[in-house]
């Protein structure tokens, strides 16, 4: 409880949905938390990033800000959010490193692991071998440039930088704009907008059948403070539930929970995205001495109870 005492810490993204649950914590925890807004800081530009740092003088970096967002915004802003992602990440590292900062801790993603290599389970040495799907390789790469990027800064410079792969994340705060959500956002919109509708039936983009780790974000953000704090290794590490879903087995239990009754019917014209992804949690346990609090269903009756409070806040998120 008292690593986070008084610490300086930069939190991108802060004011985001991963973000905005980290700094929480943090400031229960007794830290001095420092959000850089975009409208004052483009941290994409070398110069505002160092104007950033010199204002909030932090010990510890924890980098969640991203653009990104579900298949459609991949379809729409490949270039984006490559570019964004990459130039960020690099600015945010070398200016931490000349800056002083003790630790830098960049929140990762599952969309950087091979996405044509068969295998049930994931583990983290499996992320040099192979491309992202093609579906996440603007943002897959760029983030894993990232993780390279804190090797390469460990090997010349010892500089502690932590690489976490977070997966799926959904849960309160999260964007349910049909251009920006990910797929648990986007099924709870279907099925809550099919019911008032009465329609007798909502369609679900490709087959059903991808398996994927869903996450709780409080849990992400849970872990991924555990691992600023334990972890200290050049090798990324998986912060993650034991275990998936189909988006079908996903999807039922929505329409569950809101208490649809009508078809779901599954479009397998629209792309499925990687078949199989599911990440190893093996040295997640033995590093941190922790899992994931909150079951799917849990997590999912919580983030419901959210959209039915927040709804015009759920829907107002923009792309750009």
């Amino acid at each position: 409880m008292d690593f986070f005492q008084r610490k300086r810490v930069l939190v991108t993204g802060g004011a985001g949905f991963l973000g905005s649950h980290i700094v929480e914590r943090l400031k229960e925890r007794g830290a001095e938390v420092f959000v850089p807004r975009r409208a004052e800081y483009d941290l994409t530009d070398r110069m505002q990033a160092e104007r950033c740092f010199a204002d909030a003088k932090p010990q510890i970096v924890i980098h969640c800000a991203a653009f990104y967002g579900g298949m459609r915004m991949h379809e729409l802003y490949p270039a984006k959010i490559y570019y964004e992602n990459l130039v960020m990440g690099a600015h945010l590292m070398e200016v931490a490193r000349l800056s002083g900062v003790e630790k830098f801790v960049s929140a990762g993603t599952d969309c950087s692991y091979p996405g044509y290599l068969d295998k049930e389970v994931l583990s983290e040495d499996d992320l040099w071998m192979g491309l992202p799907h093609e579906t996440a390789l603007d943002y897959g790469i760029a983030k894993k440039i990232l993780a390279i990027q804190g090797w390469a800064y460990r090997k010349q410079y010892d500089f502690h930088a932590i690489h976490v792969i977070l997966t799926n994340m959904y849960g309160p705060r999260d964007a349910f704009h049909p251009d920006k959500s990910h797929v648990v956002a986007a099924l709870i919109r279907k099925f809550v907008e099919a019911k008032r509708a009465g329609k007798d039936s909502i369609e679900v983009w490709g087959s059903g059948k991808p398996t994927r780790n869903f996450l709780y974000v409080d849990d992400a953000a849970f872990g991924l403070l555990l691992a600023t704090e334990k972890y200290d290794d050049v090798a990324p590490l998986n912060v993650t539930t034991d275990g998936g879903f189909t988006v079908r087995e996903l999807a039922e239990t929505i329409a569950k929970l809101i208490g649809f009754t009508g078809r779901i019917v599954y479009n397998t014209s629209r792309p499925d995205g990687q078949m199989k992804k599911i990440l190893d949690v093996s040295r997640m346990k033995q590093v941190l001495g922790w899992m994931p609090q909150t079951s799917l269903e849990e997590g999912l009756r919580k983030t419901i109870r959210w959209h039915e409070e927040h709804e015009t806040e759920a829907y107002a998120a923009t792309i750009i």
